[in-house]
């Protein structure tokens, strides 16, 4: 498997995730219906689900670890942040107030992630 062609596919759909959460969430403020869309229900989760499986087939590959490489372990605590974020920007948060602030926190906690990823190191300043 050639290594740099998963790396830029990798890093096409971590942008296309975050701009089809970007989209979500400007929905979720402006147009709640259209996330009632098929597409808007599927695309998401398929491109997340490769984006993963790219991610852990990188880390086999260069025979990283999340646990001997620390940026790689912020990453993944990263992740799950933006995950639960995210559910609250989107589904969980009880009003509107707190889905925008849940939007602005997953979206800056995507930024970090970026910017460790490009970085390589858990505070890229």
């Amino acid at each position: 498997m050639d290594y740099l062609a998963l790396k830029h596919f990798h890093m096409s759909c971590a942008a296309l995730s975050g701009t089809l959460f970007l989209l979500r969430g400007y929905w979720m403020l402006r147009a709640p219906a259209r996330l009632g869309q098929r597409w808007v229900r599927t695309l998401p989760h398929l491109v997340d689900s490769a984006l993963l499986a790219s991610a852990v087939t990188l880390a086999v590959l260069s025979g990283q670890s999340p646990f001997a490489q620390h940026w790689l372990g912020a990453k993944v605590l990263a992740l799950l942040l933006y995950i639960g974020l995210g559910s609250v920007a989107l589904k969980h948060g009880r009003s509107p107030a707190v889905r925008a602030a849940a939007l602005a926190a997953a979206c800056l906690v995507f930024g970090y992630i970026v910017a460790v990823a490009l970085s390589k190191r858990v505070l890229p300043l």
